[in-house]
């Protein structure tokens, strides 16, 4: 069992950036590929990004790229999203998730957090 725990949502204006982290506990995080999705309102919750468990390689979602970067401290059991450049049509909550490979983290991840809230003023 893993347990997920977002921080780092907020609002901020367009243009602006936030970093969101995921702490981690329960089974060995440095086992476990990482990934981001949200969920605005209305629509269906999306794939962000997504990290190996050695951080060597990342995954982004093309409404995200060059504008995210994932990261991972396996000591520290946690992954970032250091979001820049934020749009209105970024606002979602995001959730922080973990699956055995990056493959099926991007797709059907096992362990879920509880969402952080993600507000982007125009």
């Amino acid at each position: 069992q893993v347990q997920l725990v977002e921080s780092g949502g907020g609002l901020v204006q367009a243009g602006g950036s936030l970093r969101l982290s995921c702490a981690a506990s329960g089974r060995i995080f440095s086992n476990y590929a990482m990934g981001w999705f949200r969920q605005a309102p209305g629509k269906e919750r999306e794939f962000v990004s997504a990290i190996s468990w050695s951080g060597g390689s990342t995954s982004y979602a093309d409404y995200v790229k060059g504008r995210f970067t994932i990261s991972r401290d396996n000591a520290k059991r946690t992954v970032y999203l250091q979001m820049n450049r934020l749009k209105p049509e970024d606002t979602a909550v995001y959730y922080c998730a973990s699956a055995d490979t990056m493959v099926v983290v991007t797709k059907v991840p096992a362990y879920w957090g509880q969402g952080t809230q993600v507000t982007v003023s125009s």
